[in-house]
């Protein structure tokens, strides 16, 4: 017989696995464009795709890759204290996300392809409202916080691409306990066709 994952292990796993990708994604992506592509004006990143699929699958602990993600952007970019507070702190901003998807209902987020993206956008949109705050009471200007949201305006294409992909695959864009509640309903109704 084979031994099965309590609920706290699965959920554990799988926070591991997207954490992992969240930073290694992140990391790898910012390594690249700060060494092939140092003078582009524009960023893209998966942080806030990722985080967004978390969000859905475990609620408030989205915000583990969303954190990884921005320790991972500082990593690369030598960032200094100040950059890392913004960034860190910035992305936990992303929490507010949790209020559309409680307000809007999880249901209509998850099937519907329009509202699975417009969850990407505002989760990416806290994220950059996040840094822009933290920056001016960091001390930086205006201008200066306006950038987050325009060097980075390609992650809304990104972020849009990875929850279009997930939402597609079964499980991936959903509540686990609903969705390992459905995977253990599916395999009682085969136990009892086969018996």
């Amino acid at each position: 017989m084979r031994p099965s994952l309590t609920y706290e292990q699965y959920r554990g796993i799988d926070l591991c696995f997207f954490a992992a990708i969240s930073f290694f994604a992140e990391l790898v992506i910012a390594l690249a464009a700060s060494r092939w592509f140092p003078d582009q004006l524009y960023t893209v990143s998966a942080t806030a795709g990722i985080t967004a699929i978390v969000f859905m699958r475990w609620r408030i602990y989205g915000l583990i890759p969303a954190i990884l993600g921005a320790i991972a952007f500082c990593i690369a970019m030598g960032a200094n204290w100040q950059q890392i507070l913004v960034y860190c702190i910035g992305n936990a901003f992303a929490a507010g996300a949790l209020l559309m998807l409680k307000l809007a209902g999880e249901k209509k987020i998850r099937t519907n392809a329009v509202w699975t993206i417009c969850f990407g956008m505002v989760t990416l949109l806290l994220i950059h409202t996040g840094r822009a705050v933290l920056s001016i009471l960091l001390g930086a200007g205006l201008h200066q916080a306006a950038a987050f949201y325009a060097t980075d305006s390609l992650s809304y294409v990104f972020t849009a691409v990875i929850l279009w992909i997930a939402a597609r695959q079964d499980g991936m864009f959903e509540n686990q306990k609903d969705y390992l509640r459905r995977l253990h309903e599916s395999l009682e109704a085969e136990k009892e066709e086969l018996s």
